[in-house]
Order: C-alpha cells, then sequence, then structure tokens
C-alpha cells in the first residue's frame, strides 16, 4: 500500500511539475498607472489568459515612459515585452537621439509582435469660440497643457503653422480642460490619446463642440502619420476627423521562442474584437497598421501573419 501511496503521490507530483512548465509567465512593459496604455495592457493581459487557457500570463508592469521600456530590453529576459513608437526602436538601434551614447548591441534584436493604438492628436475647440480651421485659432485661448506628448506636439504645430505669439496660451493644467472649456474659461485644448479619448468624450458631454482636422499639407508638414477619426466617434461628430498620430507597437526581441510569439499574437488578434466590445479603443486597430512598424516582425508572429493571409514588407521579415 505504501507503494502504490508513493507512486500516485509521484505521478501527482510530475503532473503538477508538468503543468508548471506548460505556463509561460510574459512581462508586459506599458506606460503610467494612470494611462490609457495601462488599462489596454491589462485587457491585453486579460485577453491572453482567457485565448490560451491560462497557458499564457501576462504580468502588467508600470513604466515612466517608452524610453524606459526600450532601454530595459537590453537587460530582460526572454518574456518581455514593452510598447514603444516605432520611431524610438528606429533611433536605439541608431544610437541617436535620447539613445546616443546609451546604445547597446541587444537592441538590435528588437522584434514587433502587434500594433495597438495610436496617439491620436485632438485640437478639441468648443463650438461657441467659432474656430473651424487650425489658422482660426488666432487670438483665441487654447490649453495646451506641459510635459505630455500632446503638449510638445501642440507646440510644435502652432509654431509649424505660423501661429506662434498669435495664440493666448492658457496656463492652466490639462487636467482642469473640460471644466475650463464648459466654463468658456478657454476657447480650446489640445490633446492626444487612442481614441475615443476620454476626456473628449467627457467635453462632448452636454457641450457642443468640433475636433479640427488638419489639410493633407500640414499632415506632411508634420511628418506624422495619417490617421482619421471616424464619424460618430464623438457626439455630435458628423463627419471624419483627419488628424497625426503616433503609431504604437508591442514589441519583443529574437530572445522569445517563435511558438511563445506566435501563441501571443495569435491570441491578441483573436480577442480584438470582444476587447472592441467593452473598449471602443481597439476598434481602430486593423492590419493595415502593421505597415507602420519600421523594424523587422518576430518570426513567430510574422508566420501568424502570414496564415492570416497578410503580407509584410521585405523590411519587416
Amino acid at each position: 500500500m505504501k507503494f502504490y501511496t508513493a507512486l500516485i503521490s509521484t505521478a501527482v507530483g510530475l503532473a503538477v511539475t508538468q503543468f508548471g512548465y506548460a505556463q509561460t509567465q510574459i512581462t508586459y512593459k506599458s506606460a503610467k498607472t494612470s494611462s490609457s496604455y495601462y488599462q489596454m495592457a491589462v485587457e491585453i493581459a486579460q485577453a491572453v489568459k482567457q485565448d490560451t487557457n491560462s497557458n499564457i500570463i501576462v504580468t502588467v508592469e508600470e513604466s515612466q515612459g517608452s524610453v524606459q521600456n526600450v532601454m530595459e530590453s537590453a537587460v530582460r529576459g526572454a518574456n518581455y515585452v514593452f510598447t514603444t513608437p516605432p520611431a524610438l526602436v528606429s533611433l536605439a538601434q541608431d544610437g541617436k537621439a535620447m539613445f546616443k551614447n546609451r546604445s547597446n548591441p541587444k537592441f538590435s534584436e528588437i522584434r514587433a509582435l502587434f500594433p495597438i493604438p495610436s496617439l491620436a492628436m485632438h485640437f478639441v475647440v468648443s463650438d461657441k469660440s467659432g474656430i473651424n480651421s487650425f489658422s482660426e485659432m488666432e487670438g483665441k485661448k487654447i490649453l495646451l497643457g506641459k510635459g505630455s506628448f500632446g503638449a510638445t506636439e501642440g507646440a510644435k504645430y502652432i509654431k509649424l503653422f505660423g501661429l506662434e505669439g498669435k495664440i493666448d496660451l492658457a496656463q492652466v493644467e490639462l487636467s482642469n480642460a473640460v471644466p475650463a472649456l464648459k466654463n468658456g474659461q478657454i476657447d480650446g485644448f489640445v490633446t492626444s490619446g487612442s481614441f475615443p479619448a476620454p476626456n473628449v468624450i467627457e467635453a462632448a458631454a452636454g457641450t457642443k463642440l468640433n475636433v479640427l482636422s488638419l489639410s493633407d499639407e500640414q499632415i506632411v508638414q508634420s511628418k506624422r502619420t495619417r490617421l482619421v477619426i471616424p464619424a460618430g466617434t464623438y457626439t455630435g461628430q458628423d463627419t471624419d476627423i483627419t488628424t497625426t498620430s503616433l503609431p504604437v507597437v508591442a514589441y519583443s526581441s529574437t530572445a522569445m521562442d517563435n511558438d511563445t510569439a506566435y501563441t501571443l499574437t495569435k491570441a491578441f488578434w483573436s480577442q480584438k474584437e470582444l476587447m472592441s466590445d467593452t473598449s471602443p479603443w481597439w476598434k481602430g486597430v486593423s492590419t493595415d497598421m502593421l505597415s507602420n512598424i519600421t523594424g523587422k516582425v518576430h518570426p513567430g508572429a510574422a508566420r501568424y501573419y502570414q496564415e492570416m493571409g497578410v503580407t509584410l514588407t521585405p523590411d519587416q521579415e
């Protein structure tokens, strides 16, 4: 009897051990916990767990920004996934800008998995302001905020389009933009984020507003990616909004094995429609956004795209 008891205990132990080995742990480095991108990371973690029957568990880590995410890719393990704009990966691999004197051979091993919602520029103005185009912001009070991508990008556009010194820039935190717009303290505000942006939804609730479109010429001048926010995204928005965006992509490295990259990528796309039902920002993500990836795609992810019938460029393979 003792022999059989020992045998059963050993069998159970082996089964538990094998189950433990079957489960893959992924670290997903995202953004600040207060950002929409952290919320997206949590949704991806839940989607992957659901799609793989808990065979892959994603743990979300807070980050202070995309540069930190890229830098950590050189020292983290094989199952490290992080988000960043493709442009930063290119800068890291070339040792330029913020990566000058901080280059690392490991940066050349970074590989893309799948796109996530882009940072879309929103130029939000009240209907009462009478602003219908970018040039009509002249003489108006506009809130840029500070310290964010949207604030920096907004300031760049003001200078680029000849409005520097011609706009009354409100000295108010972006967190106060919605009440300030509704109370008439400002004529508009600039914000960036995946659409639909929560602060724009809030502003559109009970207040008639416009989200400005940029011309094709202005988009070319900006050197950013063109993005269309479909009509109906915001209350009272009857037409498409043409604006600029900063693409964002989930990356890993060649250290991640092909099967894990394949399963992770498959889980994302398989669950995207369900994620869209609860969080509308996923509706704007499609395989067309793979064209925003300037570097190489992970071979495991590429295998899944091949199965989907999606053609990658020679530079991405």
